[in-house]
């Protein structure tokens, strides 16, 4: 019995905690409520201990496995696929989030009244990127400053590298340590997942003892405006085919394993080698292929994206913060670049809900509560990374064949 419960997958231990958690709520005595409260709070710590070391080292490592190839046409022209695709799915979920507004009659009596951030003017906005202190950008969380040090330094490096072929050089020992700290970090961000069921459990239990039902209508309601973002984000895909004169259906034919293996698995990264054979079969050349499939795998999570604007209007309905323009554009602002920069793992969803909430002044202790669903909401996330990198892979193709037609 023991053993098979060693063997079980993360995704099982959330589902167990997710049940226990709601059956504990509906039997948890009023004394109870203060350790719970401290047991989710611990496990939040641990996830935001991480927001740093795994946005800085996955951005420098992803720009660097693109190589030089992906700093010319084809990269500029996928950068900006990347850039326009995510923000749209930011776009999508924020609208069908705020049309159905999930997480409204749901509180968390844990956090404090919530007063949103102060927002600086555009102009003011984007000063700001560019930190007169490093050192400060990174201790306050400043996260626009943080990936901007990162891709400035990330580019920087490639440069670097690529201009000296010696292994020993110190550029390839810097580059060389700066992966050995993401496989560190993603080692550790495996432990607090670890641990994550604990700390699911403990706010859970205390959301549905507090709320009662509320709870579990909310975050089923969550669920079905995720997945009502992720058709519309399919759609635009459909549009976007159709507009470079590619055939839908073939593409959805080719692109089906790739597709369903994302879902099953969680990984962007690990369905990569399913993601080139449907590449292949789609007709896409081996050079762009090659280029535009690791990099989307690493940077391109459209459906990562389209789940933070959903979970940000949830967490805002939580706590009854009203979301003016200031509001909404600094979630897809941020959004868009931490989704760009997140790696492509089961897991880090989590980390960059937390990074976002942490950037725009919404309650992590939402966090705990969309981590229940991690495993609902990640598949469907998924999925459509995957998908939407084969689509930029098919467009770019097309444009290279205009190119030379």
């Amino acid at each position: 019995m023991l053993h098979a419960l060693h063997r079980l997958s993360l995704i099982a231990w959330i589902g167990i905690a997710l049940v226990a958690g709601v059956l504990a709520g509906f039997v948890l005595p009023e004394a109870a409520l203060p350790v719970a409260a401290a047991v989710g709070d611990i496990v939040l710590r641990a996830l935001q201990m991480l927001i740093l070391p795994i946005v800085v080292t996955t951005v420098i490592v992803g720009i660097n496995q693109s190589g030089p190839a992906a700093l010319g046409r084809t990269g500029a022209a996928l950068a900006a696929y990347y850039v326009v695709t995510t923000a749209v799915a930011m776009i999508i979920g924020l609208a069908a989030a705020l049309v159905f507004s999930p997480g409204d009659g749901l509180s968390l009596p844990t956090s404090g009244p919530a007063s949103p951030p102060a927002h600086p003017g555009p102009a003011a906005l984007v000063a700001s990127i560019v930190p007169t202190n490093i050192v400060a950008a990174f201790a306050d969380l400043n996260m626009l400053a943080v990936l901007f040090v990162a891709i400035v330094f990330g580019v920087a490096i490639a440069l670097a590298r690529y201009e000296t072929s010696d292994s020993t050089d110190g550029v390839a020992a810097l580059y060389q340590g700066i992966r050995g700290l993401e496989t560190i970090t993603l080692r550790v961000m495996r432990w607090v997942l670890a641990v994550l069921p604990i700390g699911i459990f403990a706010i859970v239990a205390h959301t549905v003892a507090a709320q009662g039902s509320d709870a579990l209508i909310s975050l089923a309601r969550l669920i079905g405006v995720f997945y009502l973002g992720l058709a519309g984000q399919l759609v635009f895909y459909g549009l976007l085919l159709l507009a470079a004169g590619a055939g839908v259906a073939r593409f959805v034919h080719g692109a089906r394993s790739a597709t369903l293996t994302a879902f099953a698995t969680q990984s962007s990264t690990g369905t990569l080698p399913v993601t080139l054979a449907a590449a292949e079969r789609l007709g896409v050349a081996r050079a762009i292929r090659g280029t535009a499939l690791p990099l989307g795998a690493t940077i391109n999570m459209d459906g990562a994206a389209l789940r933070i604007a959903v979970s940000a209007v949830f967490a805002a309905n939580i706590v009854g913060m009203d979301l003016g323009m200031g509001e909404l554009a600094a979630i897809v602002g941020v959004g868009t670049l931490i989704s760009i920069g997140t790696a492509g793992v089961p897991g880090a969803g989590i980390v960059m809900i937390a990074t976002v909430f942490a950037q725009v002044g919404l309650p992590l202790q939402a966090v705990a509560l969309l981590s229940a669903i991690d495993a609902l909401v990640g598949m469907g996330a998924t999925a459509v990374n995957v998908t939407g990198d084969l689509v930029g892979a098919t467009l770019i193709q097309r444009l290279s064949e205009r190119r030379r037609s």
